[in-house]
């Protein structure tokens, strides 16, 4: 595997630091794209926009001081890696207070129950970690080789940073912050697998051997080792949320479907039609529709229990008689 020269250090340097003449420029564009992406993605999460949403993550910068935060470790360059850690959590906290503002001006409560875009933020899981490891590595491997750099648009898809923040803003304002804090630990789980798989592909393409540590000798170098320690340990520290979170997203599938499997073999026996099987945090509801008489729920209730459905997973069926009324006028 080639290893990086001088030259890619430099460049990599000027992609993700915000130093020398070009800094102001290059702050006002960050804050620029931030807060117009930020913008799109509220947008996007009230509007239930998957496309929009999209959109946002092309636009957002916040991968650019994530790995600067990388290569600032690795380059043990304390000033810029502060820089973009600063960058980083500013950003955030900008992104939620654009959305919270948003959700206060509709006026409507943006929640997992009537928004799908929501409901795919605030509940990940050791997969989502899984995808964040992998798609970060893509990012770095692209910076670190200018010739498949053309990835990156690809990695901003992949990898969600600006919309699980617009999510916990927006949850946040409508009173919901369990989701606010689902969708901000995955937020979390991203910016954390970008830094480990960063930090690991720097190293393989040997980018620290390549700079002098702090040449001018102005300031104190960072301590690789405590750094790189201390995003590992961050990494753990999310895997028992993540685990926690999938055991109970996992018992969750697994006992709706045996609740549709039973409640589907009920209604064909008493001429009925399942509309729905939903799971909400006070437990599972079956929506059924078909002809008077209503059926006997007796016989679901045994079906359930013979099946292995936990009794203390609540069960409540929504019967619609569905018949028709003679209204003609005489």
């Amino acid at each position: 595997m080639p290893f990086v020269t001088e030259a890619d250090v430099q460049r990599m340097r000027a992609q993700l630091f915000f130093e020398g003449p070009e800094v102001k420029r290059k702050l006002s564009r960050y804050w620029l794209l931030l807060l117009l992406s930020a913008v799109i993605a509220a947008a996007g999460v009230v509007g239930d926009s998957t496309a929009t949403v999209i959109g946002a993550m092309i636009v957002a910068p916040l991968m650019v001081p994530i790995l600067g935060t990388v290569l600032g470790v690795v380059l043990a360059d304390r000033q810029n890696l502060l820089r973009c850690v600063g960058l980083v959590v500013a950003g955030a906290a900008a992104v939620v207070a654009i959305a919270w503002l948003l959700g206060a001006l509709v006026g409507v409560p943006v929640v997992a129950s009537n928004n799908s875009q929501v409901a795919q933020r605030v509940t990940p899981r050791l997969i989502d970690l899984l995808a964040a490891l992998a798609t970060g590595a893509v990012g770095s491997v692209a910076l670190a080789r200018d010739d498949i750099s053309d990835t990156l648009p690809g990695v901003a898809i992949a990898i969600s940073l600006v919309p699980p923040l617009a999510v916990v803003g927006l949850t946040l304002e409508s009173g919901a912050t369990d989701q606010a804090r689902g969708a901000l630990l995955l937020f979390v789980t991203n910016v954390s697998a970008i830094l480990a798989t960063g930090l690991v592909v720097m190293a393989i393409y040997r980018v620290g051997h390549r700079v002098t540590v702090d040449p001018d000798g102005t300031g104190k170098p960072v301590h690789r080792g405590r750094a790189t320690a201390v995003i590992v340990a961050a990494l753990l520290v999310i895997t028992v949320p993540l685990a926690l979170t999938s055991v109970v997203v996992n018992q969750t599938t697994s006992t709706e479907s045996t609740v549709t499997r039973v409640a589907d073999a009920w209604a064909a026996q008493q001429n009925w039609d399942v509309a729905s099987v939903t799971t909400r945090p006070d437990g599972v509801l079956i929506r059924a529709t078909g002809p008077l008489p209503e059926p006997d729920a007796d016989s679901l209730r045994a079906a359930l229990a013979a099946a292995g459905v936990d009794a203390s997973t609540s069960v409540k069926v929504e019967l619609v008689p569905n018949h028709t009324v003679e209204v003609t006028p005489h």
